[in-house]
């Protein structure tokens, strides 16, 4: 039986409130056009240092992955668990490639209603926006498979986290698959590492806690990177580089550093670096 992964949805409506704070190209207005409901799974509402902290991480981590999709020079994108982001979008605006943006059946539905309201003129590009769960293989292949010539960069942010280790081996096979066909590469930002005692301080309210519990989120991480890294060489890929900080292109640092007190900003350095963007080559 496959796991029913709707029930993760929900975090991605909140996730673009929280972007809608950043320059993130589209998210403040994709957040002015999503339905205010009550059952957003992160807290948006405090701007305390916690709170400026997440924003922040989810800047940085956006940002990554088009830190090394730049240097690809690859046309042929396919983003997996896409959410709410509208990467897609601005890179067909601009660039003339090919972008395939996939997520679950409902959030596809809503995100091309918000698509047809963002978009202003003809695109550059040619954007798709395809349901699609990463963990069916034939329509994995489907997806891949509608690209033309040409290598293929797989990105995806947000997702590894929800699949334990068989889903995450699965995935891996597919991927290894596709860009052993294709050529390209595999970007993720989902390189997180445990950091339970840590992590446990950010939780904002008891429904976020029985959300990241029930999608066993801080298990589904890494215990290290050297795990990690091991890990994916395991499944047949190769670390090609990994993504750096641009902290002029990070709106909430200002505001992260703002609200932090020197003894605080101390404990986050001791807590280390948790996640980490990658770009893999199958080998």
């Amino acid at each position: 039986m496959e796991k029913d992964y709707s029930s993760i949805s929900p975090s991605a409506k909140s996730l673009l409130i929280i972007k809608g704070l950043t320059n993130i190209p589209y998210a403040k207005e994709a957040a002015a056009l999503m339905p205010q409901r009550s059952d957003s799974v992160l807290d948006t509402t405090s701007r305390d240092l916690s709170f400026w902290g997440r924003v922040a991480h989810f800047e940085i981590r956006y940002w990554s992955i088009d830190q090394l999709l730049a240097g690809t020079g690859i046309t042929n994108i396919l983003e997996l668990s896409s959410g709410y982001s509208f990467r897609g979008l601005d890179m067909a605006t601009r660039e003339k490639v090919h972008y395939i943006d996939t997520d679950l059946p409902e959030v596809i539905a809503l995100k091309q209603e918000f698509n047809n309201s963002l978009q202003q003129g003809e695109l550059k590009g040619k954007l798709e926006l395809l349901p699609l769960n990463a963990l069916d293989e034939e329509a994995f292949e489907a997806a891949v498979n509608r690209f033309g010539e040409g290598p293929v960069a797989i990105v995806n942010e947000g997702l590894l986290m929800y699949l334990n280790k068989e889903e995450k081996q699965r995935l891996c096979g597919y991927i290894h698959k596709a860009l052993k066909r294709h050529g390209g590469y595999w970007i993720t930002a989902d390189v997180y590492v445990r950091r339970p005692e840590f992590n446990a301080e950010l939780m904002r309210n008891e429904r976020e806690k029985q959300f990241f519990e029930q999608h066993h989120v801080e298990e589904n991480k890494f215990g290290s990177f050297e795990e990690a890294k091991a890990f994916f060489e395991q499944m047949g890929f190769e670390i090609v580089k990994e993504a750096e900080m641009e902290p002029g292109k990070i709106t909430a640092l200002s505001k992260l550093l703002e609200n932090a007190t020197p003894e605080m900003i101390e404990r986050m350095k001791a807590a280390g670096k948790m996640q980490a963007t990658w770009m893999l080559k199958a080998v």
